[in-house]
């Protein structure tokens, strides 16, 4: 039998079963290994699997195949420092929901996440939320920040649960997707998901019926059905976001607006730093590069902590 992890709480896994839909509380049949990654779980939310049903427990299986990843969102692990965690796997695309107000989140913290993303081909589109709290300041502020991300193709929408601003428009943009949601902690994602899926007790009713608790949390990640065909995956709030696996030499691969310009350096290996005749510094000089994105690729070279 084929399926889809819909939830994973390190021990078990939730999979629904391709076409029934079936759910199925399903454990990994011995260890799972990443070739060349050290990651703190070998399966994520998104993963398609192979599994089989165990006919002495009702609706309880084996996982015993991981089909291959088209992509996914990775971190570096919080408890386990010389280990990755993947956060999703298998996604059409990511909304990284940020606030410029309780709480405000760095631009280190959003480049690192479209970093991660443009190295797996990951759209991604910025959800600014809680913009009724927005004074004309902010808001003129939060517009210059949407137009500068928008310049290297990362476009924006404006949302507020509270209000219902801007919650047609991402609806929209889940359409038949499978879209992972993700952010800080306290920018309002679960107020977010609650004004997107407003069944969303029903729905997680058959999911947390299969969990530990009973009870449906955002300790885990968890992939909900807005409705056929259209998955949002909930994420706990991050609190930073290291990068993994990234060497220093392919960082501004990751940045479009550097990537551009990267054959026009005069060294191959421009670190784009302090090197004479660096087409990247001569763009920031100029303004056709911004500086927080360059002031966050210097942090990301320097291995400086703007994670957070």
């Amino acid at each position: 039998m084929t399926g889809t992890i819909v939830k994973s709480t390190g021990s078990w896994y939730l999979v629904r079963e391709t076409g029934m839909g079936q759910l199925h509380r399903c454990r990994l049949r011995g260890k799972f290994k990443h070739k060349g990654l050290k990651v703190s779980n070998p399966l994520a939310v998104g993963d398609q699997v192979d599994f089989t049903v165990e006919e002495q427990t009702e609706g309880a299986g084996v996982i015993h195949h991981i089909e291959p990843r088209r992509n996914y969102i990775i971190r570096r692990s919080v408890h386990k420092t010389e280990h990755a965690h993947i956060v999703a796997a298998n996604l059409d695309q990511a909304l990284l929901v940020v606030t410029l107000v309780s709480p405000a989140t760095s631009f280190g913290f959003i480049d690192r996440f479209l970093v991660t993303a443009e190295a797996y081909h990951i759209p991604v589109t910025l959800i600014f939320n809680k913009v009724d709290l927005y004074d004309e300041d902010l808001t003129d502020y939060q517009e210059q920040i949407a137009e500068m991300y928008q310049r290297v193709g990362y476009p924006s929408l404006r949302s507020s649960a509270h209000t219902g601003q801007g919650i047609a428009d991402v609806d929209a943009l889940l359409d038949g997707k499978v879209s992972l949601l993700s952010g800080h902690s306290g920018v309002g994602k679960s107020t977010l998901i609650n004004a997107l899926v407003p069944d969303l007790e029903l729905k997680t009713a058959e999911i947390s019926a299969f969990s530990d608790k009973g009870v449906h949390t955002t300790t885990f990640a968890e992939m909900l059905e807005v409705r056929p065909g259209t998955y949002l995956i909930d994420t706990p709030g991050i609190k930073e976001l290291g990068l993994v696996d990234m060497k220093a030499g392919e960082l501004a691969h990751y940045f479009p607006e550097m990537r551009a310009l990267l054959n026009q350096c005069r060294y191959h290996n421009c670190q784009h730093l302090h090197e004479p005749c660096c087409a990247v510094r001569e763009a920031v000089d100029q303004g056709r590069i911004a500086l927080p994105r360059y002031d966050s690729y210097v942090s990301m070279q320097q291995a400086e902590d703007n994670r957070k």
